[in-house]
């Protein structure tokens, strides 16, 4: 399989004579992650092999598993995810929901790992593990500083990701035909009142009124 890495250009500081410099560990492991994020993409995580992903960076076998113990840790680390929530901005209502699904829509469209994780995710704790970090460490610190509820922020990012996820699994994974053939306008149309909805809609049963950062 090729990759679509240079590993060549990487592994190519040569001392004179040929003798190859030491190297360094850091170099190393971005080498070994780069290709296990191209392999994890490409084959999911049960076929995906460390004989397979040290091949693909030019190392041995045992040098992956020092590193990184197991093809577990070597997944942990591959898809050590960002997506970039900082960068949708604060909107009025009305406006939020529309860019909330469109930052979705690109960030799954740019990034084949985000789609290896979710493919996996289904039948691996690992995977599983992987979402619900990011699912704790970035959905839910933006889903409150956009709707300015701190006390449901938890559930307004659960139902935010629940959107975001089954959307995904439906249009990449399953890829059902009615999902695959909405433009990305007829996309952000269908989905904006929902996400829009999730963040700023009172919570049934909690008399406390959300205005939301952007209102």
């Amino acid at each position: 399989m090729s990759t679509g890495v240079d590993y060549n250009r990487l592994m190519s500081n040569k001392l004179p004579g040929n003798t190859p410099r030491p190297r360094r560990s850091d170099a190393t492991r971005a080498l070994i992650l780069a290709a296990a994020r191209e392999r994890f993409a490409a084959d999911g995580y049960e076929r995906a092999t460390i004989r397979a992903i040290a091949d693909d960076a030019g190392v041995d076998p045992a040098l992956v598993m020092r590193y990184y113990a197991n093809k577990a840790g070597l997944f942990a680390a591959a898809v050590d995810l960002d997506l970039r929530l900082q960068n949708i901005p604060t909107l009025p209502r009305g406006a939020q929901g529309a860019a909330l699904v469109q930052h979705f829509l690109e960030r799954w469209e740019g990034d084949d790992i985000l789609q290896a994780l979710l493919r996996t995710a289904a039948t691996n704790e690992n995977a599983a593990e992987r979402l619900r970090i990011v699912f704790a460490r970035q959905i839910a610190p933006m889903v409150e500083r956009l709707s300015g509820d701190a006390k449901n922020s938890l559930y307004r990012a659960g139902l935010i990701a629940s959107q975001a996820l089954g959307f995904a699994l439906c249009r990449y994974i399953l890829r059902l035909p009615p999902v695959v053939s909405l433009r990305h306008q007829e996309v952000v149309k269908w989905l904006a009142p929902t996400m829009e909805a999730y963040l700023y809609n009172p919570r049934p049963g909690d008399r406390s009124s959300v205005t939301g950062r952007g209102s």
